[in-house]
This record gives C-alpha cells, structure tokens and sequence, in this order.
C-alpha cells in the first residue's frame, strides 16, 4: 500500500490530489507541520528532508520532492493519462510546474505565508510578507500568461495541475486576486472528483 505522508493544507495536497486523479490505491499518514512533526526522529527515518509531501511506496523507498513524486504517480496510471505523449507538452508541462513550484510557492508564497521562518523581529516580518505578496502577485501574473485560454495548466491535464491546485488554492485563501483565466482553472480542478476530496478534508471540522 502507498502511504503519502502529509499535512492538510500544504503543497502536500497537491501530491493527494495527483494520487486521486491517478486512481492509485494508498493511504494517508497526517504530519502536523504546526508542532513540527517533520522535524520528530520517526518521520526523520522515513525522510531525513523533515518535509512533506513523501511518498512511501513500498520496498524501504520513499519518494520525496513534489515534481519527482508527481512524476513518479504520472506513470503508475497510464489509463489516467497525467504526463503527455508528445515531446512539445512534456516539455511545456515541466516548464508550468517547475515555475509554480520553484517560484510561484518557494520565491512568494513561503515568504508571504510564514515570514517567522526566516527573521524573528515583526516589522521585517512584514516587509519579507509584503515582499513575498507581490512575488505572488508578479508570478500569477506571469503564469497566467502562459497558460492563456488553455483548459488546464499545460493544456491537458498532466501533473503540473497538482501544483497549480494548492497555489490557486492558497491564493484564494488569503484573498489574493486571481486572473481571471487562473481563477477559472480553480474552479475546474476543485470541481473535479479529486479536487472536491481534497477540499473537503481541508474545510472538514476538526476531529472529523
């Protein structure tokens, strides 16, 4: 059985909403980033990164790293194409997710979201939110340019749309502004059975 260690909420839900879409069979083991689960000697032996996502797939491997474990999740399910055919939208779908989540989350929303993590003093945790808020801002921008009229992230759906799920999600859940072509693709990937499975265990009442 795989086991996607995971904390709701976090880039990790992306990786959730790949395996749903893949139809993988697997089950979640919940690291709660707030009290530092990730940083425990048990979750160290299973990924010394103390981060999520990790993907234990069996045989004393553990996927880490969001692209290479979306990669990974793309070929075990090829009746639920997630990584194109052609070389021209293999290419295109690394280039989207390679810049949301290299820019779009490390570059913007990591210093918009948990400033703390860097500097102590509150005022230059501000001006490290603002700055991270605009970077947001910058690369919305320029991701919704790339993706045009296109239905999903690289056009069809591939693994770049699990990265764009949780950004657009976390854009929305600050009350960022979404271009709209960007604020249509949210819509679509949490319409979706998998986006509605993911979203749900985000929103559920503590203790369900």
């Amino acid at each position: 059985m795989i086991t996607l260690h995971h904390s709701p909420g976090s880039c990790s839900t992306g990786i959730r909403f790949l395996l749903e879409e893949a139809g993988l069979q697997y089950k979640t083991s919940a690291v709660n980033l707030k009290d530092k689960e990730q940083h425990e000697p048990a979750y160290l032996a299973r990924n010394p990164k103390g981060k999520v996502p990790a993907l234990d797939i069996g045989g004393n491997t553990v996927l880490t790293e969001f692209q290479a474990i979306a990669y990974w999740i793309a070929h075990q399910s090829p009746e639920r194409p997630l990584w194109p055919a052609d070389l021209e939208t293999q290419v295109r779908t690394l280039a989207r997710l390679d810049y949301i989540v290299g820019t779009l989350h490390m570059r913007a929303f990591t210093f918009a979201r948990v400033p703390q993590m860097f500097v102590r003093d509150e005022t230059a945790r501000e001006g490290l939110r603002t700055y991270g808020l605009d970077q947001v801002t910058k690369a919305l921008g320029i991701l919704s340019a790339d993706v045009g009229g296109s239905e999903f992230t690289a056009g069809p759906l591939t693994i770049a749309d699990g990265a764009a799920f949780y950004t657009l999600n976390w854009a929305a859940e600050m009350g960022i502004a979404l271009p709209p072509n960007l604020a249509s693709l949210r819509s679509r990937l949490n319409a979706r059975p998998a986006g509605q499975t993911v979203v749900n265990e985000i929103t559920a009442p503590k203790g369900t």
